[in-house]
């Protein structure tokens, strides 16, 4: 494919070192600022909203809720179930 415009990732960070998982994160963060849409599927919620311009969260497969990444790093309820806090 040369040149792709959308880029689907299933668990990038799974397995790997904290060292390969910035990297890799580096990595996708350069391929969406090219122009490439990715859609990303990731349980690292520190690292994908580090990079992310939105998301969605499930939960039993229904979406519990949605927003910017700065919305969802604010929102009470994922930030105690993701960060310990609240």
């Amino acid at each position: 494919m040369g040149s792709p415009r959308l880029l689907v990732i299933d668990e990038p960070s799974l397995g790997l070192s904290p060292r390969y998982v910035k990297e890799n994160f580096q990595i996708i963060r350069r391929i969406n600022e090219s122009g490439v849409t990715v859609l990303l599927v990731e349980q690292n919620v520190r690292q994908t909203l580090g990079i992310a311009h939105r998301g969605y969260v499930l939960s039993g497969g229904r979406v519990v809720a949605s927003g910017t990444s700065e919305e969802l790093a604010r929102h009470p309820e994922l930030l105690a179930a993701y960060f310990g806090e609240g």
